[in-house]
């Protein structure tokens, strides 16, 4: 397997911390979507189910910025639905 940091999922993830968010278990998250050929859609899968194993996104206690989640949503070009997603995972972490 290539180097993770030169995945675009890499990328979509950083712009997710930047806007305020913590990804719990980030490693593990890296490693399934480097698997996935579809990451987006494995996101959006570990976004709704990946607690079992450990993968949450939480609020860094400053607030998120939720603008900029849906700005990072647009740029990598996710369907509206998997924003709703997980903007319902990052909620049930509260």
């Amino acid at each position: 397997m290539g180097r993770l940091d030169n995945e675009p999922f890499v990328e979509f993830l950083n712009s997710l911390k930047k806007a305020g968010v913590e990804i719990i278990n980030e490693q593990e998250l890296r490693e399934r979507l480097a698997e996935a050929q579809r990451w987006r859609y494995a996101f959006d899968t570990l976004a709704m189910n990946g607690r079992s194993i450990g993968i949450r996104f939480a609020d860094r206690g400053a607030g998120h910025n939720e603008a900029e989640i849906h700005r990072a949503f647009a740029a990598f070009q996710f369907p509206e639905k998997s924003e709703e997603i997980f903007n319902a995972s990052l909620k049930a972490s509260h």
